[in-house]
Order: C-alpha cells, then sequence, then structure tokens
C-alpha cells in the first residue's frame, strides 16, 4: 500500500533512530486493543457500538493519511520514514476491516437483506463498501513477493489507487457525520492538501542542473 522506493531512497533523508517495524504494528493497534477493552468494561458512552464502529474507522483514515505523509515529509523536511510505509498503510486496512466487521456484526447482526439495503440506499455506507473494496488489493500486494511477480510499473501503479481510497475514506467520514463539524472537514482538508500536493509538486519542480544543461 505503499509507493515504490528505491535503495538509493532509502538512504536519502534525515538520519532517524531505526525503530524496528514490528513495533509500529504493536504500536498502532493500541488504540483498537483499547477500544474493545473499553466496549467490555462499558466506557464507551450511550452507544458503545455506535463509537466503537465510527473509531474505529477514524483510525483507518488516520493511518492513510501517515501514509500519505511519508512522500512529502521526506520531499519537504528531508525525513525519511519510508521503511514504515508499509506498515501504515496495512495499519489502515486492518483498520478499515475492523470498522467494517463492527459493522456487520454489531451494528447488522450479519442480516444480508439489511446490510445490502444499507449499500444501496445510504450513499456514506456504498462509498465506505468501495472504498474497502479498493484497500483488499492494496493489503494483498504489500508484500515484496508480489512486488517481484507484477513488476515494479505494474505494482505502483496498482498501489496509486490508495489515492482514490483516501479520497473514499474523507467523503465517509464526511457523509456519515451529517452536520459536518469541524473534525470530518479537517481530516477532509489534509487528505485534500496531501493529494493537492503531488499534483501540484511536478509543476512548481525546478528542473535540475543537468537538465538545464542539455
Amino acid at each position: 500500500m505503499a509507493g515504490r522506493a528505491s535503495v538509493q531512497g532509502e538512504k536519502k533523508g534525515f538520519a532517524l533512530p531505526q525503530v524496528p517495524k514490528i513495533a509500529v504494528y504493536i504500536v498502532g493497534f493500541i488504540p483498537a486493543v483499547w477500544l474493545f477493552y473499553a466496549g467490555i468494561d462499558d466506557r464507551l458512552g450511550a452507544d458503545p457500538m455506535r463509537y466503537l464502529e465510527q473509531a474505529l474507522g477514524l483510525w483507518a483514515l488516520r493511518f492513510l493519511i501517515a501514509t500519505l505523509a511519508i512522500t512529502p515529509l521526506r520531499q519537504l523536511f528531508n525525513i525519511n520514514l519510508l521503511r514504515y510505509r508499509r506498515a501504515l498503510g496495512l495499519l489502515a486496512f486492518y483498520y478499515a476491516a475492523l470498522h467494517l466487521t463492527t459493522y456487520l456484526v454489531l451494528d447488522q447482526g450479519l442480516d444480508l437483506a439489511a446490510i445490502v439495503a444499507d449499500i444501496v440506499k445510504r450513499p456514506y455506507i456504498t462509498i465506505g463498501m468501495a472504498t474497502f473494496v479498493i484497500l483488499i488489493p492494496l493489503a494483498v500486494t504489500s508484500n515484496n513477493a508480489a512486488i517481484r511477480r507484477m513488476g515494479g510499473q505494474a505494482w505502483a501503479k496498482l498501489h496509486r489507487l490508495v489515492y482514490v481510497a483516501a479520497i473514499g475514506a474523507a467523503l465517509h467520514f464526511l457523509l456519515v457525520v451529517k452536520s459536518w463539524p469541524p473534525e470530518p472537514l479537517v481530516y477532509a482538508a489534509i487528505v485534500a492538501t496531501l493529494l493537492g500536493y503531488r499534483l501540484v509538486r511536478p509543476m512548481v519542480r525546478k528542473p535540475s542542473p543537468r537538465r538545464r544543461a542539455a
């Protein structure tokens, strides 16, 4: 679920302590563990199922945003976190899966007819389901074996779908809350900024001295 990073690219950037990737997963799952524990302990308010569902979805969006932020951090601030991008992308998928499972099992009780009716009638659920479907092939191919099997270019092209997933997740959040308080607008603005940066940078990037000489 991350763009291709060469060995040379991995070496560039501000030197940061090398945190084991497993530590990213351990820390990343702490919110989920706490949420489920708080739910069992009846600490999630008057509507615990809804709180749990929305909190898990919000963490999925946060990890998607963290994944998208890796490139600007490296290019603008020389902070290289490329080695953690795959872990962050997978955490986004895992939280999205937990969010969906909570909806299917706790909210709808695995009632297939009710689920299908929700997907058809409620746009935010339609968008949410479509976003999760997009994340599935990204998660499945987030490994070195998939890169070798698909080829670097095809793999990188597929993983650009993370941009579509981020837009879908932000839009899903906006439509879920309905009244549009500041929080979903802030997240939508962050996603728009990170994606807009990718569109604008190629147009404003100065040509290298070699290209000028040519």
